[in-house]
C-alpha cells in the first residue's frame, strides 16, 4: 500500500507530461499554444456613459443590436470583453475570446448589486430630533 501524496504526486506528474505533450503536438501543427484563461487579471465594473462604444461594440461583434440601461462589465487585462445587464441578465461577449467563465462570476456580481443594501440605523438618533422640546416665545 502507497501513501495517498505518493499517488497524487504521480498522477499530478502524468498530468504535466501529457499537457506537455499536447503543447509539442500544437507546436509541431503550428497552432499557437492556449493561454490559460485562469491566470488572467479580471475585473469587473459597473458601465459608465462613456463605455456606450464599447457595448455597440460587443453587440456588433454578436450580430446584436446595442443593449440599453445599466450594465456590468468584465474587463481582462484592461479591455473590457463582456459585458452582462443587470435589468434583464442579456450576456453580450467578444466571441473571439475566452468568455464562458465571466458568466457566473458576472451573475454573482450582478446578484449583490441587485440586493437591498442594509439600512442606516437612523431611528436610533431620530427621538432626538422628533422630540425635541419646543420653546414658546
Amino acid at each position: 500500500m502507497t501513501h495517498p501524496q505518493f499517488r497524487i504526486d504521480m498522477l499530478y506528474e502524468r498530468s504535466r507530461e501529457l499537457a506537455g505533450q499536447i503543447d509539442r503536438k500544437r507546436l509541431v501543427a503550428g497552432e499557437q499554444p492556449r493561454e490559460d484563461v485562469a491566470e488572467r487579471d479580471v475585473s469587473l465594473r459597473l458601465g459608465r456613459v462613456s463605455d456606450d462604444a464599447i457595448l455597440e461594440r460587443l453587440a456588433a461583434l454578436e450580430g446584436r443590436k446595442a443593449p440599453h440601461g445599466r450594465h456590468l462589465l468584465a474587463e481582462v487585462e484592461g479591455e473590457a470583453i463582456a459585458a452582462l445587464s443587470l435589468a434583464g441578465g442579456e450576456f453580450f461577449a467578444d466571441p473571439f475570446r475566452p468568455t464562458a467563465h465571466l458568466l457566473p462570476l458576472m451573475r454573482v456580481r450582478a446578484t449583490q448589486l441587485g440586493a437591498p443594501r442594509p439600512r442606516r440605523m437612523l431611528g436610533v438618533f431620530s427621538h432626538r430630533f422628533t422630540h425635541a422640546p419646543t420653546t414658546a416665545r
